[in-house]
């Protein structure tokens, strides 16, 4: 599998046509009647923009049901592997569709592009080996949220490096303001090894050998980025193993977190009336991402999210839920109420305070998310072993070395590695 480079340089088309409307995408008509559409994926906002607006090509004879969940990508796989399968689409990010595309469960998209999408800017197209496999909707990337109250305070700057948010967050505690002023989404598990992934890239570490799939972070990059993490967790709340991106959030909104890198995606719900006190939502502000060891690249990588068609239904189904999603991502759906939700990828897109977060990762350079076919199995291997490190029960090198042994048995069996 090659991932095309239209994927690879999504953040270069962003930066250019991405974020200022053109010839305009013609509102998505629902242009059948019949068929099932069955979506599966997250449920922030944006997500359940896109969802909510492709329910509404559901008719008598076209049904649309969505499975929005924080656990989509355990149960997007085994939903498409059936025949028929349960899912017609699966929304999915740079990581999540490796899986889908690994175990041949999407269809490729050009027939029903030329068919009914040939309105869709080309920059939304992710293509691998010269095929539309995704149709992308927004970017995505973690960077900084802060509490500019908080920090005024102590006399202390947004942080522009993970030292510099250590040293605030030492102050903070010394103030007798907040106990445990950081959070992340640092649950065991996908969470935690993308929280990993985003700190060996500030590190300007290698994931692979060049060109091989074998494995290559048991080095001074790995080590400097576990012993960094670990430096974070002694600031958060003690269960931060549990803390996923809600459970994270709901810390925010709590009052008890002053610092944390978070989803763009996310901060919206941190920024609203809703859920919180003023104290809190008026005194919430994003920031850039991160740098950490002196390095100049972002501590931080950067996504698509986009919907797929599942190869297991019929042609019938598949017409259906192309339209319903293209329906579900047409300009119409960009108001006051959602234009904030996202850095959209859709014409006619205007950036909000909430999204700067986002621009600026894009502005930095940060690297994208390495879409490659192994990077999953990694991604694993990485959740598995890392509390290890994070509670004290193994060293760093240790740690490391269980991860590339995990992988490498893994991308094995695989056929990855002979």
């Amino acid at each position: 599998m090659t991932i095309s480079m239209r994927a690879v340089t999504l953040a270069a088309a962003l930066g250019s046509a991405g974020l200022v409307g053109s010839a305009g995408l013609a509102a998505a008509a629902c242009e059948v009647t019949s068929g099932r559409v069955s979506i599966v994926g997250n449920e922030f906002p944006a997500i359940q923009t896109v969802a909510a607006n492709a329910a509404e090509c559901a008719t008598d004879g076209l049904t649309v049901r969505a499975n929005l969940t924080a656990d989509h990508q355990t149960i997007n796989l085994p939903g498409m592997q059936g025949n028929p399968a349960e899912y017609t689409s699966a929304i999915v990010a740079t990581s999540s569709i490796v899986a889908l595309l690994n175990e041949d469960v999407i269809r490729p998209l050009d027939d029903l592009v030329a068919q009914y999408g040939q309105d869709i800017p080309r920059r939304q197209l992710i293509t691998v080996d010269g095929e539309v496999v995704a149709v992308a909707f927004m970017a995505n990337s973690q960077h900084l949220v802060y509490r500019a109250d908080v920090l005024e305070e102590i006399g202390v700057e947004p942080p522009r490096t993970y030292e510099e948010l250590l040293a605030a967050a030492e102050k903070i505690r010394a103030a007798g303001i907040m106990q445990n002023p950081v959070g992340g989404a640092y649950a065991a598990g996908w969470n935690l090894a993308q929280e990993f992934i985003n700190m060996y890239t500030g590190m300007g570490g290698a994931f692979f050998e060049p060109g091989t799939p074998n494995v290559s972070i048991d080095n001074e990059q790995g080590v400097a980025a576990l012993e960094t993490m670990k430096a974070l967790t002694a600031y958060m709340n003690p269960d931060f193993l549990t803390h996923d991106s809600n459970a994270t959030s709901a810390e925010w909104e709590a009052g008890n977190v002053a610092l944390m890198n978070m989803w763009g995606s996310r901060t919206g719900v941190l920024m609203d009336t809703e859920g919180s006190t003023p104290e809190v939502y008026e005194n919430t502000m994003v920031g850039a991402p991160m740098t950490v060891g002196g390095g100049e690249i972002p501590a931080t990588t950067l996504w698509w999210d986009g919907w797929t068609v599942a190869r297991n239904i019929s042609d019938e189904d598949a017409a259906a839920t192309f339209v319903a999603m293209k329906r579900g991502i047409s300009p119409e759906i960009l108001t006051d109420e959602t234009m904030p939700q996202a850095v959209w990828m859709i014409e006619g897109y205007e950036p909000a305070p909430v999204n700067e977060g986002v621009i600026q990762t894009m502005a930095m350079g940060a690297r994208p998310y390495p879409m490659l076919p192994y990077m999953g199995i990694l991604h694993t291997a990485l959740g598995d072993n890392i509390a290890d490190f994070l509670t004290g029960r193994e060293d760093a090198r240790t740690t490391l070395a269980d991860i590339e042994a995990a992988y490498t048995a893994a991308a094995r069996e695989r056929g990855f590695i002979q």
